[in-house]
């Protein structure tokens, strides 16, 4: 299961168990829709930050990935270039 989903999942819990307490919560339906409000905007923040800092995990993995196969790649150009120079000194040999 991926992180994003794993927050989604606690991030819409959170949001549910929050509107269900504060409308079975005895005060004035302004009050409640006030607190609604301000609950939601700050689980909203919450799962952006949190996306965010997936995405930017996201982001270096793959500059990872980009300079480890630029390596891999670089050794394999190495490793014909040997190759060829191997083949053209056996050809000349001959």
């Amino acid at each position: 299961m991926s992180t994003n989903k794993i927050i989604l999942g606690i991030v819409t819990a959170a949001v549910a168990g929050a509107v269900i307490g504060l409308l079975l919560a005895p005060e004035d339906s302004k009050k409640t829709i006030k607190k609604l409000k301000k609950k939601t905007n700050d689980l909203a923040g919450d799962l952006i930050a949190a996306l965010e800092k997936s995405k930017a995990k996201a982001a270096d993995a793959a500059g990872q990935l980009k300079k480890e196969g630029e390596a891999y790649a670089d050794e394999a150009a190495g490793k014909a270039e040997e190759y060829v120079d191997s083949a053209r000194e056996q050809v000349g040999n001959l």
